[in-house]
């Protein structure tokens, strides 16, 4: 498997393009990113490993099956962009949380602080 680089100019900054050979389901692709080569493969590793499943538990033709995974792998990185939203809601709830108490922890020391002044 050969990999090419290039150097490809845009707005002012190289942007280096790997062209990098991959093999899925028996079928030859030639991928063109920005991504590392070793990313590249182990994403095509992953859908190479989804079609053979499918394909490996049901009578589908290839094209079917890629269809079928692409509906998986749709609803697995849907499902996980939902759940990080999710966390970062949390996050957020939280830190506000801890900010309220901050303010409220500020503002009981400066009752404790009068109230140590009268005494």
């Amino acid at each position: 498997m050969k990999r090419k680089v290039k150097s490809v100019k845009t707005k002012g900054c190289d942007l280096v393009k790997n062209r990098i050979s991959v093999t899925v389901a028996g079928h030859d692709f030639t991928i063109v990113s920005e991504e590392t080569e070793g990313y590249v493969r182990g994403i095509a590793a992953e859908v190479d490993k989804e079609v053979q499943q499918v394909m490996s538990e049901s009578h589908l033709s290839l094209s079917d099956a890629a269809v079928l995974s692409a509906l998986n792998s749709a609803d697995r990185a849907r499902k996980a962009t939902d759940s990080a939203d999710h966390l970062r809601l949390q996050v957020k709830t939280y830190l506000d949380e801890a900010q309220k108490l901050k303010a409220e922890l500020a503002e009981t020391r400066r009752e404790l602080s009068r109230a140590k002044k009268q005494n």
